[in-house]
């Protein structure tokens, strides 16, 4: 009777810790939401939690006001369309070169040492490489374009692709492409038709993280793009005005960088948790 009682008792107290913990996490985006739909003279005057309809009456004039800027939709093109390329671009390029690291053996470097070197490059601080590469994408006369944001953009997330694809390669049985060998085909069908296809967990993880990462860039988009090729986040950072920030703008612009990446993580959450895991477990 009492271990009966000691389960429920236990059971009880981890849903509750998991509605405490769910709760903490959700408040800030609650909060935003809050902020984003009351008038400028409420934002700091309603008292609590905020509750539309309860203790305000809501409108939506942020939202049609911040969506109807020229500024906001040109921010919101050019991040998804840098995020499409960056990860197209990297992927395109990483997947041979992972598979060529699963596949063959180098001397010098050794394929660990090429593994590591890759990695190295992802752990550079990008701050540290801000002054070159501002005079590198000046000398190309990239400044303030999608293109210099992507090649970028495609450099830090190069490596993250390799290490990812490669590990996918290296977890696809061998004996699949010797017996294609064996009918005559060359590493190039093999590596289109044969690994391409069985690598789709890890193409759909390393095309979702460089997303991730490529949408969530600051300090490329606010040193290079200034005016044509604004992004969400340094949009954001332009909330501020001469009285201080708008809290109502500020969280309709939170508000729209969250979305795209979440409904993204939420529609392919078990291609990023199978590519992630892949090979992870052998028996």
């Amino acid at each position: 009777m009492m271990r009966h009682r000691s389960r429920h008792f236990s059971k009880a107290f981890f849903a509750a810790l998991a509605f405490a913990v769910v709760g903490v996490v959700f408040l800030p985006f609650y909060w935003a939401i809050s902020l984003s739909l009351r008038e400028k003279s409420e934002v700091f005057t309603v008292k609590g939690l905020g509750v539309p309809f309860v203790q305000y009456k809501p409108t939506l004039r942020h939202w049609t006001q911040e969506l109807g800027t020229v500024e906001m939709q040109q921010a919101l093109g050019n991040s998804l369309g840098i995020a499409a390329a960056t990860a197209a671009v990297a992927v395109a390029l990483g997947a041979p070169a992972a598979y060529a690291v699963a596949r063959f053996k180098f001397r010098r470097p050794s394929n660990e040492d090429i593994t590591l070197w890759f990695l190295s490059q992802r752990v550079l601080p990008p701050v540290a490489t801000v002054a070159p590469l501002f005079l590198l994408i000046h000398w190309l006369g990239l400044l303030d374009t999608r293109t210099g944001l992507v090649l970028l953009n495609v450099t830090f997330n190069l490596p993250l692709v390799v290490v990812i694809l490669r590990q996918a390669f290296l977890d696809l049985p061998v004996e699949l492409e010797e017996a294609a060998m064996v009918d005559g085909a060359g590493h190039g069908t093999i590596f289109l038709r044969i690994c391409l296809p069985l690598a789709a967990p890890g193409l759909a993880a390393a095309v979702l993280i460089v997303i991730a990462f490529t949408w969530n860039e600051f300090l490329f988009g606010l040193m290079i793009g200034s005016l044509h090729a604004t992004v969400i986040p340094a949009h954001i950072a332009g909330t501020g005005s001469t009285r201080g920030p708008d809290f109502g703008f500020l969280a309709v612009r939170s508000l729209i960088a969250i979305t795209p990446p979440v409904v993204l993580a939420l529609l392919a959450q078990r291609y990023i948790v199978r590519g992630l895991t892949f090979g992870a477990v052998k028996g």
